[in-house]
């Protein structure tokens, strides 16, 4: 047996002790396993540049401000009117309920970054509409939990940053400069997403049509002119974050839109490289002055330098540990790459030939497997380039494959038992019967994986790409 395989087991039996029997954080289970992991190779003379090359990752930081503006949108509920805005147009369809969640659930999913964190935020309001419409109380939490998860793979979600690290990551060990802008990269990932918004909806309309579920009674409906009147502001929140990497996309395909060349002209390569690079930092802070600004004029008493520092001392806990997994992440990988690890990995699962087809299946069981215990951004960051580079050796286009890391990573893992953490804090609010939850999550999950496997093989078109 490879060593490569012996340190990953390893990994995984120390998180599995520390973090599901010992019942400590998942970020110090993070960095026991590193440390058990340095012992075990004997690279305590290297453990220094391990730290350095995580701390000194740019993406990480990117991380902090995304996950700052997320706690700063939850906290002053700009987002809660959008929700309530998707209701008022969607439920007077039968089981509109079900399509507002999917539709906000992935939105809010995407902001948060966080499954069972925002199934028990936005689905306080989305299981109630769907029980009070008819769905049975196990198909809403897993209409929930499957949305909210869902948003761990849509922009502006920080397992997307993760994601472009583990591109450039692969870029640089094929020795060749990465020329892919943020805007374009996103783009590619809103493409894959809307595949899988697409399947959740379809898997909503199904089901809608077996238990005959009727449209939401009138008066639980929220009123479209006083709900858009009351809470348009926050509607013009995706357009401030998305609107400036589209910008992005069309000037790194100025050859596809003429119109754009006047601009990158003006500004010129190296400008252009600027505005792409800086995008990570600039776009989530103006985010949230905007929430800022948007609070001021709705309840100026709740906008106060106390208020806001509260807000964001709120959100330190989850910041420091979003954080803290992922740095353990980048160390760990760092580590791999130092001792070969990847490397050999890789050549095994080279030698299985298992072919494209034989990937396109087995990946994305095995991230399923180790995503139960290792937060998958912390997966894309150690053994993302490996999983590119592998599907690259196949023929499969590594742009699309670093796309769907965060969708093979990170969201597969959230819904299926026996860890299904959205699946369980979905049941919690529906008070469904575990037994008939798992039973009807299962088809989920199927349709989640067999899109995943497709979606890999390159059968179905991306946008972007």
């Amino acid at each position: 047996m490879p060593m490569s395989i012996i340190y990953l087991i390893v990994m995984l039996v120390v998180i599995c002790v520390w973090f599901i029997l010992l019942k400590r954080p998942i970020w110090e289970s993070m960095g026991v396993s590193f440390i058990v992991l340095v012992a075990v190779t004997g690279t305590w003379n290297h453990i220094g540049d391990y730290i350095d090359a995580g701390l000194t990752t740019s993406l990480l930081y990117s991380m902090v401000v995304f996950i700052c503006m997320s706690g700063l949108m939850t906290k002053t509920k700009i987002i809660d009117g959008a929700v309530n805005l998707i209701l008022a147009l969607l439920g007077k369809l039968p089981g509109g309920a079900g399509y507002a969640a999917v539709v906000a659930s992935g939105f809010m999913g995407a902001l948060s970054g966080s499954g069972p964190g925002n199934v028990m935020s936005t689905g306080v309001i989305t299981i109630k509409a769907m029980k009070e419409s008819g769905y049975p109380p196990e198909l809403a939490a897993n209409v929930e939990s499957n949305a909210s998860y869902l948003g761990n793979m849509i922009p502006p979600s920080s397992n997307i940053v993760a994601a472009l690290g583990a591109l450039t990551a692969f870029w640089a060990a094929q020795g060749v400069e990465d020329t892919m802008s943020i805007g374009s990269f996103w783009v590619v990932c809103w493409g894959c997403s809307l595949w899988f918004i697409l399947s959740k909806l379809l898997t909503v309309f199904i089901f809608c049509k077996y238990y005959k579920i009727k449209p939401m009674e009138a008066d639980k409906i929220p009123n479209i002119k006083t709900t858009f009147k009351e809470n348009w502001q926050g509607l013009l929140l995706p357009v401030i974050i998305l609107a400036p990497f589209m910008v992005d996309f069309f000037f790194n395909n100025a050859t596809a839109f003429p119109e754009m060349a006047i601009f990158v002209d003006r500004l010129g390569k190296a400008g252009a490289k600027s505005y792409s690079s800086s995008l990570l930092f600039f776009v989530a802070g103006i985010a949230a002055i905007y929430a800022v600004i948007v609070m001021l004029f709705k309840d100026k008493s709740k906008v106060s330098f106390n208020n806001l520092v509260k807000m964001m001392s709120g959100s330190a806990k989850g910041i420091a540990t979003t954080v803290g997994t992922c740095l353990f992440g980048y160390m760990i990988g760092a580590m791999f790459a130092d001792i070969d690890a990847t490397t050999e990995l890789g050549l095994f699962l080279e030698d299985l030939n298992m072919g494209k087809l034989g990937l396109a299946f087995v990946i994305p069981l095995i991230t399923c497997f180790m995503g139960m215990v290792i937060p998958g951004s912390s997966l894309v960051s150690i053994f993302g380039s490996l999983f590119i580079s592998l599907f690259y050796a196949q023929g499969v286009d590594p742009v699309l494959v670093a796309a769907m890391l965060p969708c093979f990573c990170g969201v597969m893992c959230g819904i299926t038992p026996p860890l299904a953490l959205g699946m369980y804090a979905g049941m919690s609010i529906a008070e469904s019967d575990p037994g008939k939850t798992i039973k009807n999550d299962l088809w989920w999950v199927a349709g989640q994986y067999f899109l995943e496997v497709i979606v890999l093989l390159g059968w179905l078109p991306i946008i972007g790409l």
